[in-house]
């Protein structure tokens, strides 16, 4: 991704000034030929689903799995499988355009699309401390009317937030200051999950520390992924292979996420085999598509598959898998969780080994901080 960034030491005077905190980085005009990712009406539109805005590029969303538990209800699929607590995780995005319009995405066929990055730069420490400000808020209403129907220790955990999903909308790693924004969740000891729609290999070669890269993984060959993805780069297909590549060549923890659209993309077990293998990513999470938003306009709610369609599919798929295993299922998420044999189905995440590596700086492996029982994050 060629955005011809710099980072600009100006005088105090020279400062064009966002917010009074920000420490803003402004791109060449020459190659933004737009201003801002939040356009009015999107502002309503957003602000209408749930959505809180934070500065110029970033936006917050409760999850609706965050709410049961805090209602004493299970947790979502990331806690069945990593040891995630819903009810300390914080849902976000760094930038609202993606470089893909998919058919089944929640967004809508309107959401805002871009090859590259464009309008002004918020800084890390701004995005993090206004998303967990206005991510607290959404929850407010647990301490008031709903909080006799609330677990009361979970109320009070609820405020510490112990991990964030850099995933909700649009294509968060094309934040030119992503490294920056992990190593400060980092520093706060708060986990991060970095997923991303195989379109940016740049960046991912860039990332030198998360606790989680997802790579999304929509088709098994290059005429579906045209059809399904709708994507803007011509070099699409091209660009998912090399994303890949790196991911094979990456230390932290790494999963392949393919998302399943019954009587559509759950076909070709071979393509699909053939990518897994060339991104040999520590886990595969097949998920459902889920029939919400935008999405229902192309797609019906017969194209959700069920969690036995999903596991006739996946059986199918270890067959041509021999390195791989199932592990465990998320059956409401309609999830289920591959990891490779050599991990000896240690797919929970040892929290405080993660945060003492990069704190110590050293080099480390999937291996070092996975853990066989589940650790929560304190």
């Amino acid at each position: 991704m060629e955005t011809n960034l710099k980072i600009i030491q100006p005088e105090i005077s020279e400062l064009r000034i966002i917010q009074p905190e920000l420490t803003i980085i402004q791109p060449t005009q020459t190659t933004q030929p737009k201003t801002n990712q939040f356009s009015e009406s999107m502002k309503s539109s957003l602000t209408k689903q749930g959505y809180r805005l934070v500065g110029n590029h970033s936006a917050v969303k409760i999850c609706e799995y965050t709410r049961k538990m805090l209602r004493g209800e299970t947790g979502c699929y990331k806690y069945a499988f990593y040891g995630i607590r819903s009810h300390q995780c914080l849902q976000m995005t760094t930038s609202m355009f993606c470089a893909s319009r998919c058919k089944f995405c929640w967004r809508g066929q309107k959401a805002p699309v871009s090859e590259n990055w464009y309008g002004p730069i918020d800084s890390p420490e701004h995005i993090i401390n206004h998303s967990i400000d206005e991510h607290l808020k959404l929850l407010q209403g647990f301490k008031g009317m709903g909080y006799e129907k609330a677990d009361k220790k979970r109320i009070s955990e609820m405020e510490n937030v112990r991990h964030v999903a850099l995933s909700l909308t649009g294509e968060p790693i094309t934040y030119p200051l992503i490294n920056e924004i992990l190593e400060a969740f980092h520093k706060r000891r708060i986990s991060t999950f970095l997923v991303t729609n195989s379109q940016y290999p740049e960046q991912i070669k860039k990332i030198d520390k998360v606790t989680q890269l997802y790579l999304s993984i929509d088709a098994p060959n290059k005429e579906l992924m045209k059809e399904i993805d709708r994507p803007l780069f011509q070099d699409y297909w091209e660009r998912m292979l090399d994303c890949l590549d790196l991911l094979k060549t990456r230390d932290y923890r790494t999963c392949i996420r393919l998302t399943m659209i019954k009587n559509e993309n759950m076909c070709d077990t071979d393509g699909y085999a053939e990518l897994i293998k060339r991104g040999d990513s520590d886990f595969v999470e097949l998920k459902s598509y889920v029939w919400v938003g935008g999405g229902r306009k192309l797609y019906k709610m017969d194209n959700m598959p069920t969690i036995n369609d999903m596991k006739i599919f996946m059986n199918e798929l270890l067959e041509k898998l021999p390195d791989y295993e199932y592990l465990r299922q998320h059956s409401h998420s309609r999830a289920i969780l591959l990891i490779k044999k050599s991990l000896n189905k240690k797919s929970w995440i040892n929290f405080p080994k993660f945060f003492d590596l990069v704190e110590k700086g050293k080099d480390f492996t999937t291996e070092d901080y996975c853990s066989e029982i589940i650790m929560p994050n304190e």
